[in-house]
C-alpha cells in the first residue's frame, strides 16, 4: 500500500543469539521496505473485508525478524496471516509476537539459505465496504428488461489502494485505484432482454377482504419476477442482495419510474421478486360464507372441549385491465385441516399456507371457493 505513513512492513535480520539478546521493545527497524506486488480486496463476506497483498522479502540464512506495523487504519490484529509462496520447503514461520501498546506484530522466520521469497499477507480491514445496486428498464409490454448491476465500493479505511484487484463473491474481479474517502461505482452485470413476469399478489392475511367497506382505496401489490437461470441470460452465479430501481419505456424514447425495492441474495435457479407498487385494476372481495362447528366433543360436565369446523371461503376476483394478468392468491388455514372441495388448483407452501396462481383474461371475473374442515379446534372459553 503506497501511503507508507499508514501501513508499513519493515524487517530486521539476525541470528538466534542476537535476537535473544535484544529485547522485543527495543528492536531495530530497518529503513528498507519491501515493495508491494499484487493486492486484492476480497468482498466475499459482506460483514468483513479481506485484504491480500504480495511482497518480496529478502531473507538471510538463519532467523529473520519481520515487523508488520500500521497507523491510522483499523486492522483486526488476530486476522493477520503470512503465507510463504516461494521456497516454502526451506522457509519456516517460527512464531508471531505482539509488542505491547503498539499496532504491530513481529514474525520470526527461519530460512535455510539466503533467499528472496514471495509472501502473501492477509488481514481484515475495517471501514471499506460494498453495496450492490440494480437498475432495470422494462419494455413497454412489460415482458423483457435490461438489467444492470453495480458494485458501489466505499473506502473510508484510511488507506489508499493503487491498481488493486477488487474481487466479488462469484470470482469476478476489477482492477481499480481507490483512495481514502473515495466511493466508486463499477458496472459488473449488464444483460439485455431478460424475461420478466408480472404478478399481482393478494395475501389474505395482509390485505382487507372487503375493500368496498374502507374509506381509502386498497391496491394489490405488483411485482416483477426474474428467474436466475441460464435461459434468462443469468444463472451463472447468485444475484447479490441490494437496492433495485425499476423504470419502464414509455414508447416515446424515454422512461418512467415504476418503483424501488430491496432484494436479498437470489441463488442460481431461484427467483428475484421486485415490488414496483400497488394496482387498483384488480379487485378481490373475499368473505367467509360458512363457519359451523361439527363433531363436537364434550367432557363429563357436558362442556365443549373440542370440535371440528365446516368452513367455506368465497373470493370474487375482477380484472379491469385492458391486458390479461396473473394473480397469486395466498390463503391461510390454521391448525389441522382437510380440503373438502376447491374449484382452483393450489400449491401448499407449508402446513398452513396455500398458494393459487389464477390467470385473469382482459376485463374478466373469476371466483375462488374453498370448502374445508378444520380439525380438533379447542374451545378457548373453557
Amino acid at each position: 500500500m503506497t501511503r507508507k505513513s499508514y501501513l508499513n512492513i519493515t524487517f530486521t535480520i539476525g541470528v538466534a543469539l542476537l535476537f535473544l539478546a535484544t529485547p522485543l521493545h527495543a528492536r531495530i527497524k530497518m529503513v528498507a521496505l519491501p515493495e508491494r506486488g499484487d493486492a486484492t480486496i476480497r468482498l466475499d463476506n459482506p460483514q468483513a473485508t479481506l485484504i491480500q497483498e504480495e511482497r518480496i522479502l529478502t531473507l538471510q540464512k538463519g532467523l529473520n525478524n519481520v515487523d508488520f506495523s500500521w497507523k491510522g487504519v483499523s486492522i483486526d490484529a488476530d486476522s493477520i496471516r503470512l503465507a510463504v509462496l516461494t521456497h516454502s520447503d526451506k522457509v519456516t514461520l517460527i512464531s508471531v509476537s505482539y509488542p505491547p501498546h503498539e499496532a504491530a506484530l513481529v514474525w520470526e522466520i527461519y530460512s535455510e539459505e539466503a533467499f528472496e521469497v514471495a509472501v502473501r499477507i492477509s488481514y481484515l480491514l475495517s471501514n471499506i465496504d460494498r453495496l450492490i445496486t440494480y437498475k432495470g428498464v422494462a419494455d413497454k409490454e412489460e415482458t423483457r428488461m435490461n438489467l444492470k448491476s453495480f458494485l458501489v465500493l466505499r473506502n473510508f479505511s484510511g488507506e489508499n489502494f493503487e491498481d488493486v484487484s477488487v474481487l466479488l463473491d462469484h470470482g469476478q474481479s476489477f482492477k481499480q485505484t481507490i483512495s481514502h474517502e473515495e466511493t466508486k461505482q463499477l458496472l459488473f452485470l449488464n444483460k439485455d432482454t431478460v424475461p420478466i413476469e408480472k404478478f399481482w399478489t393478494f395475501d389474505a392475511r395482509k390485505l382487507p377482504w372487503d375493500p368496498e367497506k374502507l374509506d381509502s382505496n386498497v391496491g394489490i401489490p405488483v411485482t416483477y419476477r426474474i428467474k436466475n437461470v441460464e435461459t434468462a441470460g443469468l444463472g451463472k452465479f447468485a444475484l447479490l442482495g441490494g437496492k433495485v430501481r425499476v423504470f419502464q419505456e414509455d414508447g416515446h424514447k424515454s422512461t418512467i419510474f415504476l418503483g424501488e425495492d430491496s432484494t436479498s441474495l437470489v441463488p442460481v435457479g431461484e427467483n428475484m421478486e421486485i415490488y414496483i407498487g400497488d394496482s387498483r385494476d384488480i379487485v378481490v372481495t373475499q368473505h367467509k360464507m360458512r363457519d359451523t362447528p361439527i363433531n363436537v366433543r364434550r367432557n363429563r360436565k357436558n362442556q365443549v372441549v373440542l370440535y371440528d369446523t365446516d368452513e367455506v371461503i368465497k373470493a370474487a376476483i375482477e380484472n379491469f385491465k385492458d391486458k390479461q394478468a396473473m394473480l397469486t392468491m395466498v390463503q391461510h388455514i390454521p391448525g389441522q385441516w382437510d380440503m373438502e372441495e376447491c374449484n382452483v388448483q393450489y400449491k401448499r407452501i407449508d402446513a398452513y399456507t396455500l398458494e393459487f396462481e389464477i390467470a385473469l383474461p382482459t376485463h374478466s371475473k373469476k371466483e375462488l371457493i374453498m370448502h374445508y374442515h378444520r380439525r380438533n379446534v379447542s374451545d378457548r372459553r373453557k
